[in-house]
């Protein structure tokens, strides 16, 4: 079997435009791939279409060459945009893979180490930032089955903040464990806001609320930095979702400081995220990975977490996203009373609904712009500047 093609296709979700890819081969069989990264829709399919001369010819089930040519081969860092086309050509061929075989991902993964996979919702607080609107909504989160839930209560703060706006977050925080009750987890999503003191000031603030974790609360670039926070916090640090290679998760695992480790495949593809999760297994750490792509990232991390045996929590935001988007694969991601159960289709067990692509096409300003007042309400951009 040979690699004749590479296909994309992009759908425009309200708050982050969606990649898909389909490759194609000679013997008929095809995958299904996604390599979106918000607001570099475009940026991430020309690197498809760019990476692609490194896989044609090639056969899809040599997928650890693959994933490896793609990333070393072309000798420059691409970053994030060449580990989401990266992932959006290799995730295909390991559906290709399952398909041929007559197998379902996580079987050629190592098979199932989980029956079912605890899920935490995220994307459920798209409403003003007010602790009485965390409230309201936190219910129905809990209503639906869910024992975690992440949100950011941080509004559009970055490095520092007025003791206005720090007791705000604190009440957001107040708001969600009055609602959810004491056996419930709640996180706290930091989306690399602050300066290392803000975000420790914030941590012994939080501490009373007993988050599970305080994510990504610094920039990802030094990792000392995280280092630090993650050392002083009386609250579990858990990072990792902007690294696209395993060096950097090397250094971070070094340091014996963060053990929630939140590997996003949709920058590594699945080898490498298959490598790292064993990293993170061999240092006594957790994986929890990045799952707010769009929902064949979601099922990617099904399998992967389903394979783990240091799998920790799944995130969730299909719930939460418009009906419609609940058309676009053949079988979505289902949850049912906070847990997922993986198919045992072959391949990632779905396929990209094009009918529903062609009916919501990709909008320039289809991006969160998460240092902007609003954005927790996940909208399009109205205008260029936001």
């Amino acid at each position: 079997m040979k690699i004749t093609d590479v296909k994309t296709y992009i759908d425009g979700n309200d708050w982050k435009n969606w990649v898909f890819t389909q490759v194609e081969t000679d013997e008929g069989v095809t995958g299904l791939g996604e390599a979106t990264l918000n607001g570099f829709a475009k940026t991430t399919e020309a690197a498809v279409h760019e990476l692609k001369r490194l896989v044609i010819g090639r056969d899809p089930f040599d997928v650890e060459d693959i994933s490896l040519r793609l990333f070393r081969d072309y000798y420059s860092d691409g970053g994030q945009v060449q580990g989401a086309a990266l992932a959006g050509i290799e995730y295909a061929c390991w559906d290709i893979k399952g398909k041929a075989l007559g197998l379902p991902v996580y079987k050629l993964l190592g098979g199932k180490c989980h029956h079912k996979l605890r899920a935490y919702a995220n994307g459920w607080y798209r409403t003003d930032s007010t602790p009485d609107n965390f409230y309201k909504n936190a219910t129905k989160v809990i209503k639906k089955g869910y024992t975690a839930l992440k949100f950011d209560p941080f509004g559009a703060a970055w490095r520092t903040v007025d003791r206005t706006s720090f007791n705000h977050a604190i009440e957001n925080i107040a708001a969600v464990r009055e609602a959810v009750g004491n056996e419930v987890d709640i996180l706290i999503e930091g989306h690399n806001r602050f300066t290392v003191q803000t975000a420790l000031q914030f941590a012994e603030a939080m501490k009373p609320y007993h988050p599970s974790w305080f994510e990504a609360p610094v920039p990802p670039q030094k990792i000392s930095a995280m280092v630090e926070v993650a050392k002083r916090s009386p609250v579990p640090i858990a990072c990792g979702e902007d690294y696209y290679c395993r060096e950097q998760f090397s250094e971070l695992l070094a340091h014996h400081a963060v053990d929630i480790i939140q590997l996003e495949p949709q920058y590594l593809g699945l080898t490498a995220a298959k490598q790292v999760a064993a990293m993170a297994h061999a240092n006594n750490g957790v994986i929890a990975p990045h799952s707010a792509q769009g929902p064949l990232c979601s099922l990617v991390c099904a399998h992967l977490n389903s394979a783990t045996p240091n799998f920790y929590l799944h995130e969730i935001f299909d719930d939460f996203n418009s009906d419609w988007t609940k058309q676009l694969l053949t079988h979505p991601v289902q949850v049912e009373n906070g847990y997922i159960t993986v198919s045992d289709r072959p391949g990632w067990g779905t396929e990209l609904n094009l009918e529903i692509v062609k009916q919501h096409p990709y909008q320039h300003n289809n991006f969160l712009p998460l240092f902007s007042e609003g954005w927790e309400k996940r909208q399009a951009v109205k205008e260029t500047g936001y």
